[in-house]
């Protein structure tokens, strides 16, 4: 356990966020490595590993509740020095990730042929979709346990060891996927479901070694495994904190399918052209997320423990150097976004649709990494549901928006892009203006308290 609430405030950024930071930068190599070898498959492939690479945004809404949830509440509670009150936060989201491993685990394998034959151009395209998506579906199922476990040890100040498992996994990966899905080495090429094959067995890898460290090395939280009991009050701590997080996720799902929905309607090309500049995108936003990632454990813990000032400062540099890296990744795609795309497809239709979706979402970056900055504080003080309504707004007036745009005779895909400039543009005002009354009445309101009164408290 590490306690956040004494020492410099940038430093503890610094250390919780490099690990973060490096672990995401690899598995940036490794969606790359995926990419371009799917890309070699022909636009189909993308097109297919696209959209069924969009379950992943719905499978992580579900995970960021007990992510957010088990992450805050144990932040306090460590912040309040009551070990037990984290041990029993962490037990019980645990119980929640094997209820849900159960649920999706049906709900993916029962129903999943039904969601692809409504978002894909073809029927090549689904069948292709459906192959994949099978063969990916147990990693994503291992992301519940795998949360909440991660999540616990960030609450308590701890991300190197998580983040060294996923750097393993995430390597293991990047050696699979060109085996499986061309057959280097071993002759039998397996195409997307060896992209998806290649996932699932670098997540258990990942998934055996975090258990074994827990068995190992973790002492200040105590587990209990095969735990499905649940207890009404801690439970809606937790949903009561998360579910506005995963509502998010489930808003940025809704999202990605409404533009897969509309693309549906042009060609697979465009299909694959908006999934291989989404995942670039995404892959571009790591670093970032990786200072989103850090700022609310040491926000939360300072929170806890009521010292006001620091609440403050962590916000002020957790905004600072999300905004500045994403002005620096903007000036790269509106100045040379043909960089980050070239090599993955040779369709140049799947390039041009790529780069364009670039050079237009970029102008998205800066206002985007205030957002995740204002999320980690809302995170932080244990009400997210502001963040869910700044996200509301923003899909709102983006679905309604490209609803109309794709039943008017002179649709083009352009106009897709200029919606998503503009909405996510509103929702940072929506969030600085939601912040703003947050830090009111928690902050404001609320006077520090010196380091005896704080003792008192923990007491």
């Amino acid at each position: 356990m590490h306690d956040l609430t004494k020492g410099s405030i940038p430093k503890h950024i610094i250390s919780m966020a490099v690990p973060i930071a490096i672990g995401l930068l690899i598995q940036t190599l490794y969606f790359l490595v995926d990419l371009y070898f799917v890309g070699q498959l022909g636009s189909a492939a993308i097109a297919a590993v696209s959209n069924a690479s969009s379950v992943f945004f719905f499978v992580m809404a579900l995970t960021q509740v007990l992510n957010i949830g088990c992450a805050t509440l144990v932040s306090h509670a460590v912040g309040r020095k009551k070990q037990r009150q984290a041990s029993h936060v962490f037990n019980q989201t645990l119980a929640l990730a094997n209820w849900a491993t159960l649920f999706c685990a049906a709900i993916g394998y029962a129903f999943g042929h039904v969601f692809f034959a409504f978002m894909t151009a073809d029927i090549a395209t689904q069948a292709l979709a459906e192959s994949y998506f099978y063969w990916f579906l147990p990693s994503l199922l291992l992301q519940f346990v795998f949360t909440a476990l991660s999540a616990a040890l960030r609450g308590t100040g701890i991300v190197k060891p998580v983040m060294s498992i996923s750097v393993v996994g995430i390597i293991a990966n990047i050696i699979l996927s060109p085996i499986l899905i061309t057959g280097w080495g071993l002759g039998i090429e397996l195409g997307v479901v060896g992209a998806g094959l290649a996932s699932s067995i670098s997540m258990l890898l990942s998934f055996v070694l975090l258990v074994r460290y827990f068995n190992k090395q973790e002492q200040y939280l105590q587990v209990r495994w095969l735990s499905f009991a649940l207890k009404v009050k801690t439970i809606r701590k937790i949903l009561n904190i998360g579910l506005p997080s995963g509502g998010e996720f489930l808003l940025t799902f809704l999202y990605m399918s409404l533009i897969y929905w509309a693309l549906s309607r042009v060609s697979a090309e465009a299909q694959a052209g908006f999934g291989l500049g989404g995942r670039i995108m995404q892959s571009l936003f790591l670093p970032v997320m990786a200072i989103a990632f850090a700022a609310p454990a040491i926000a939360g813990q300072n929170f806890a423990a009521r010292k006001i000032s620091r609440v403050y400062e962590t916000f002020h540099i957790t905004a600072f150097l999300t905004c500045s890296l994403m002005g620096m990744l903007m000036v790269l795609c509106l100045w040379i976004p043909e960089l980050f795309v070239t090599g993955f497809s040779d369709n140049a239709n799947v390039v041009l649709v790529a780069a364009t979706f670039l050079s237009f979402v970029g102008l998205n970056f800066v206002p985007a990494g205030y957002v995740f900055a204002i999320s980690g504080m809302f995170q932080a003080l244990g009400n997210t549901w502001p963040a869910l309504l700044s996200t509301f707004v923003r899909l709102s007036l983006f679905a309604v928006s490209v609803i109309y745009l794709v039943n008017q005779d002179d649709f083009y895909i352009e106009q897709i892009w200029y919606c998503s400039i503009v909405t996510v543009f509103i929702q940072a005002l929506v969030s600085h203006l939601l912040i703003r009354r947050e830090f009111n009445k928690k902050l404001v309101k609320a006077p520090s308290k010196t380091p005896e009164q704080t003792c008192a408290v923990a007491k």
